[in-house]
């Protein structure tokens, strides 16, 4: 369009993360830069922009508005009309504007900024050591909004009256702090208090310099950060780690560690560009990263694993902190095992107070609690194991607009999902549904979404299991509230979340590998293959059925499982004294699971592969009984990374017919039996049978292309969190030219299911 010399009037939507990220001042910096007049809002739909100046300049800063917006804003759409001049003298930024059933993105907590560090480091500076520090490019945001739009009043900062110098730099356009709704200094902003277990205040004359020496006495310090308290000791003190063990009643799931910098975790820690660029990003999560062995971190931190969850400071309390100690700390939810994260100050001493030796305490409200996300780095691509911090409330944007409903998520490493439009809101990570806090902290965080992205759902999707929580309370809901419940199958999920991950609706071959899912046939799915899109699936191929003796009792006791399938695929004349697990699981209860198999007693059919890992992690001598989830396997991973030969593989045979695959297991597991008589070490036991599922997975695939031309494969389910065998799977599907899909956005474990029961239910609903 040629350039017009008379004046023009611009009115700009801008829509996505725009609000709390710096965007008004950056307008108004822009609009002072091409000497245009106007003014610029927040709503609780969008910035809203009216822009007037000569044509060239305002094409030149609706250019800038996309190619120059601050970093930490996701403009998703940018609509402009034009019209005549309104005579606008000058630019101002007005007050927001609340309107009734509209909703904003919100920005999620970001890492504290390298300028807010200065300040913080700066004795000069009137923030100098001050744990709440913050600007429009750092700080909280999500886990302190009540309501959009986003402005103080709304927020748990509304209680603190900003001082002379902090209004200044919030009504300052030109100022990083303008309209930061956090901002606050020592003279009108949050404080820290330190005290005993019981409550009490501990009397010093610096508390960031006593908690320091407390940590360094080996003392154990619950910390209020940013989504709820965390759980700090000295992670090179094996007296220290083993009593936080033992009183948050976590005897072997492995703790996450906070170190001062990149530099210190070079110390202890293998680090690809990839993995210091994510460890390193305004998200910050805990990355799983390759543990140099000689470190001093006590290896009870993580025992059995070589890789470390790390992290760096997210808050400048963080970074106080570490710099006082100068120590490598763990850093764990506060809370007892399979609890909530504790938020409050008086919840966390009730809850706590057995496991802390002292509290550091703040007075800044958490509105809504979120643990630390959890991330590694495959092929040089970040893909999450655990969302919370730093990407939840952010949506995943949908190929398609899909209707307002509400997906309850799994049993496991649950979250929600709440759709409006072309927006998947994926909730935190709640936790495993196992206790009425768990669901109580579930029920609040959905009505916090609901009421802040404004949806009202007109569906709700659920889970098939009949007996998860989720499923539970989504049929109470539908029937309280005249709702239509959609049951979605868990693999189906599974891979509807990869797709929706990644941005396609189309059809592709499924590869869904967990540990429990329920099938639409009632028994225990978990290593399937389907042709599958987001309307449905055909399950084209499984591990064979075996049985689960004890049901859940199998789970936390892999020796079952291995002892069920011994006995199923080789008679219980294989079984020899020579197999250590044997040994060890005593003649009473091998005779009880013998008879619990033979007569189909509690032992429930499965198709799982993550019970075959279990089985093979038993009879390897490598983990009979678990502490936590997938522990089995994950310990197998590990042991394979010690082999001497990445060759190798053991026999499988497929049978069923032109539609349908079975992968039958007799001769894998006769093979793993044998290795272990002949003394064969672990090591190349587990990578024999890692590149074993591989090629079992790349032949099933290859015969559901034969007969469906699809040339396309998703991975899903939380055994492609084995960073081994995912390597080993994409690796051999590409050389048969497939194209393949991972997860991105969200975790291939049950963390990702919500998202897609979502599309699912959305879906069934245009459909109808």
């Amino acid at each position: 369009m040629p350039a017009v010399k008379e004046n023009q009037l611009a009115r700009i939507s801008a829509r996505g993360v725009v609000q709390g990220v710096g965007f008004r001042p950056f307008v108004y910096g822009l609009a002072k830069k091409y000497k245009l007049n106007g003014w610029v809002c927040n709503t609780s739909e969008d910035v809203r922009i009216e822009v007037e100046g000569a044509r060239n300049r305002l094409d030149s800063f609706i250019s800038s508005l996309r190619a120059e917006a601050p970093p930490l804003s996701r403009i998703e759409s940018l609509s402009v009309d034009f019209d005549r001049p309104a005579g606008y003298r000058g630019f101002e930024i007005r007050d927001s504007i609340a309107q009734p059933g509209k909703y904003q993105l919100v920005s999620p907590d970001i890492a504290t900024c390298g300028p807010c560090l200065e300040d913080i480091f700066t004795a000069q500076n009137r923030r100098w050591h001050y744990p709440f520090t913050n600007c429009t490019n750092c700080g909280p945001r999500f886990t302190i909004i009540k309501d959009i739009p986003y402005d103080r009043p709304l927020t748990t900062m509304s209680s603190f009256k900003m001082c002379r110098d902090c209004q200044k730099e919030y009504t300052d356009p030109l100022d990083r702090r303008f309209h930061a709704q956090p901002n606050a200094c020592p003279a009108c902003g949050p404080q820290l208090q330190l005290t005993d277990s019981l409550g009490r205040e501990v009397d010093c004359a610096d508390i960031i310099e006593k908690t320091s020496d407390l940590l360094h006495q080996g003392h154990i310090v619950a910390i209020k950060g940013l989504g709820g308290f965390l759980l700090a000791c000295n992670a090179e003190d094996t007296e220290a780690v083993a009593r936080l063990r033992q009183r948050k009643r976590r005897p072997s799931k492995p703790f996450a560690v906070m170190l001062k910098d990149i530099a210190k975790i070079g110390r202890y820690c293998i680090v690809t560009a990839e993995e210091e660029k994510l460890v390193s990003s305004p998200q910050a999560p805990i990355v799983l990263l390759r543990w140099k062995e000689s470190s001093t971190i006590c290896s009870q931190i993580a025992p059995g694993l070589k890789y470390l969850g790390v992290m760096v400071p997210y808050t400048p309390l963080h970074h106080l902190i570490m710099r006082a100690t100068g120590l490598p700390l763990v850093m764990t939810s506060g809370n007892i095992s399979e609890e909530p994260i504790a938020g409050q100050n008086n919840e966390a001493l009730q809850r706590l107070g057995k496991i802390a030796d002292y509290f550091l305490l703040h007075n800044r409200d958490i509105h809504s609690t979120y643990d630390d996300s959890v991330a590694m780095v495959v092929d040089g691509m970040p893909q999450l194991i655990r969302r919370a911090r730093g990407y939840a409330p952010y949506p995943v944007h949908l190929s398609g607009s899909t209707p307002q409903l509400l997906a309850c998520g799994a049993e496991e490493k649950n979250t929600f999902c709440l759709t409006s439009g072309k927006h998947a809101f994926v909730s935190q990570h709640i936790g495993d549904m196992e206790n009425i806090e768990t669901l109580d902290h579930y029920i609040r965080t959905i009505e916090l979404y609901k009421h802040l992205f404004r949806i009202k759902p007109e569906a709700i999707a659920h889970d098939m299991h009949p007996e998860y929580l989720p499923t539970k309370y989504a049929l109470e809901e539908a029937e309280k509230h005249n709702l239509r419940a959609i049951p979605v199958q868990h693999h189906h999920a599974h891979i509807a979340s990869c797709l929706a991950d990644n941005g396609l609706d189309e059809t592709v071959i499924g590869v869904a590998f967990d540990g429990t899912g329920y099938g639409t046939d009632s028994k225990i799915w978990g290593g399937e293959f389907m042709v599958s899109d987001m309307r449905g699936f055909k399950r084209t191929g499984q591990l064979e059925y075996l049985p689960l003796p004890g049901g859940s009792a199998a789970i936390k006791k892999p020796y079952r499982t291995a002892l069920s399938y011994m006995l199923v695929l080789l008679g219980r004349n294989t079984f020899d004294s020579r197999m250590g697990f044997l040994n060890n699981t005593g003649k009473d209860e091998i005779e009880l699971v013998s008879r619990q198999v033979e007569t189909g007693l509690n032992s429930p059919l499965t198709s799982s592969m993550g019970r075959l890992f279990d089985a093979v992690s038993a009879m390897a001598d490598i983990r009979s009984t678990i502490d936590y989830e997938a522990q089995a396997a994950i310990e197998l991973e590990m042991r394979a990374y010690d082999a001497l030969d990445e060759r190798g593989n053991y026999p499988f045979s497929l049978a069923g017919d032109e539609d349908y695959t079975i992968i039958l297991l007799h001769e894998l597991i006769a093979a793993v039996a044998d290795d272990i008589l002949r003394g064969c070490r672990a090591s190349t036991i587990s990578m024999r049978f890692h590149n074993t599922v591989a090629s079992m997975t790349r032949d099933v695939c290859l015969k559901i292309k034969a007969r469906s031309g699809l040339n396309t494969v998703a991975l899903s389910g939380g055994c492609f969190q084995n960073r081994l065998l995912l390597g080993k799977v994409t690796s051999l599907l590409r050389q048969s030219g497939f194209q393949i899909l991972t997860h991105k956005n969200v975790p291939a474990n049950d963390g990702g299911i919500s998202l897609g029961q979502a599309v699912i239910a959305g879906r069934s609903l245009t459909q109808r």
